[in-house]
């Protein structure tokens, strides 16, 4: 059983663990800037072979950020990466199971890694059982996309009526020209239309959100079909270009939880969710100011 191989490991892996305890509560408030310093690239400054206290490191991600994961990411952490389908963030409690049984699946203590959001309360209640989970604070992928929480408050704060398309909602058909489709097969289009307008009609803009010019010009096509649709609501179409800053990050605040620990309380911000051992993912979190 994983949590019997858990008490066997000793002291060193019990000790690494009550320090993540005490830095789920203690990570240092700050300005909401993020880190107080920048830390080393994760890719090219540290040994990812080399795993301090025996932590292993697991990496659960949903598939649209596979394109902005897999040029940053540690060759020694590819084996160690799982994609999950865009769709399951489509119905959440899927999804919570989905990421539960793949916690469940790793036996050693590790730090298992998800590269979602908060995902409309998706990962909300996953129990870490043996293991620490570092999550980014966000509601969902578009903030990741953009490369920052400020990006991200920056951009709605700017126009809070904004529906953002990205990569993923697009191939797994999350979005409102779909919505109609699926509703008008099965009510008619003229319910479809009513049902969608009390959903949109107060939506100001549609944005497409990439984190490279590339993905931007590969997806432009069907996201000016959907703004074409979504014309009828007086939404505007913008293109906005992210980074991969914060995956970049992330991969940094897990270098520094595996090598350092406690210590590494200060340098990580509040732009990530610590979940220690023995406890569920808590939806309040993720809330801003908390």
């Amino acid at each position: 059983m994983a949590r019997e191989g858990y008490e066997q490991r000793g002291p060193r892996i019990v000790d690494y663990c009550t320090q993540l305890c005490i830095m789920s509560s203690c990570v240092k408030t700050g300005n909401g800037a993020g880190p107080e310093e920048h830390m080393n690239d994760a890719r090219e400054d540290h040994n990812w072979d080399k795993t301090p206290g025996e932590v292993g490191v697991h990496i659960i991600a949903c598939q649209v950020l596979q394109d902005v994961l897999e040029p940053v990411l540690p060759a020694a952490l590819t084996e160690a990466v799982t994609y999950q389908e865009y769709g399951l963030h489509r119905v959440p409690h899927r999804l919570r199971q989905a990421l539960q049984d793949r916690v469940d699946a790793v036996e050693e203590p590790s730090l298992i890694v998800f590269g979602y959001g908060l995902c409309g309360t998706g990962v909300e209640g996953v129990k870490s059982r043996q293991h620490t989970l570092p999550i980014p604070r966000t509601d969902d992928c578009i903030a990741i996309l953009l490369g920052s929480r400020q990006a991200y408050q920056r951009e709605f704060s700017a126009v809070p009526g904004t529906y953002c398309l990205s990569k993923g909602w697009l191939e797994s058909g999350s979005h409102p020209l779909s919505e109609y489709e699926d509703y008008a097969e099965t009510y008619g289009a003229e319910e479809a239309g009513w049902i969608l307008d009390q959903q949109y009609q107060h939506y100001e803009r549609i944005a497409l959100v990439a984190h490279s010019r590339a993905g931007l010009e590969a997806y432009a096509p069907a996201a000016r079909q959907v703004a074409d649709f979504c014309q009828r609501w007086g939404m505007r179409y913008e293109e906005i270009l992210g980074s991969d800053e914060y995956v970049r990050r992330l991969l940094e605040a897990v270098v520094a939880l595996r090598d350092e620990g406690m210590r590494a309380c200060h340098r990580i911000g509040r732009d990530f969710v610590i979940v220690p051992p023995g406890r569920e993912i808590p939806m309040e979190r993720f809330v801003a100011g908390s």
